[in-house]
């Protein structure tokens, strides 16, 4: 069953994740990012969305802001300490961790993801394909989602609404986006992978129906 939803914001980062320290955000909206903002509307064990195009409807364009970041991370070594020992610092002190990074971003992003859903074998016998699309339609007509959206970071919500306009005008621009990330495959759920595709621009559609994925 597929969908369209209109998703908009101020900002976006869609960060990559060879670019360690400084955050440089993709040229568009990841379809890992595409899936998680259609699964805050509505998301159920008994099917997967799969993304099939994503519209650009505004010019790319990049700024350059400074953020606040901590410098360290939960460590999962005093976790372990603190569990057999009882004696650990669990905690991060922002006020001594706090570094500020530079990181460029999408400003005024506007888009239209096209999506579909399969159902899992997760699904019980009184799921079907059209309950689950009247669930769908009801959620985003009402403005419903499960948490609040955002473009890559929390910083930068999303709004979004059913996309009711017909076609789609998006930029008329064509470029290759080189290699993007994918999604995330958690088949092997002791070791989660990367994916990635290459990415390419045609007429401002990213388009992921029949792309090669590389792990």
């Amino acid at each position: 069953m597929a969908i369209r939803m209109e998703v908009w914001g101020d900002y976006a980062c869609f960060s990559r994740p060879e670019l360690k320290v400084e955050r440089v955000s993709y040229d568009v909206m990841t379809p890992s990012a595409a899936r998680g903002m259609i699964e805050a509307v509505f998301w159920h064990p008994g099917l997967q969305w799969h993304i099939d195009r994503i519209h650009v409807m505004n010019p790319i364009t990049f700024t350059n802001i400074r953020r606040n970041e901590v410098k360290s991370k939960a460590s999962h070594t005093k976790a372990r300490s603190a569990m057999t020992r009882g004696s650990s610092d669990l905690y991060i002190v922002t006020s001594e961790d706090i570094v500020q990074r530079a990181a460029m971003i999408l400003q005024d992003v506007h888009y239209v993801i096209d999506a579909h859903f399969e159902m899992t074998d997760k699904a019980n016998d009184t799921d079907n394909e059209g309950k689950f699309a009247e669930m769908v339609r009801r959620r985003l007509e009402k403005g419903q989602c499960y948490h609040q959206m955002y473009f890559g970071t929390r910083e930068f919500p999303a709004y979004f609404k059913k996309w009711e306009g017909g076609e789609v005008p998006t930029i008329d621009e064509s470029r290759d986006l080189g290699l993007m990330l994918y999604d995330m495959d958690y088949a092997d759920s002791s070791d989660i992978k990367p994916m990635f595709f290459r990415a390419k621009l045609d007429n401002g559609v990213l388009d992921v129906r029949d792309c090669e994925v590389f792990r």
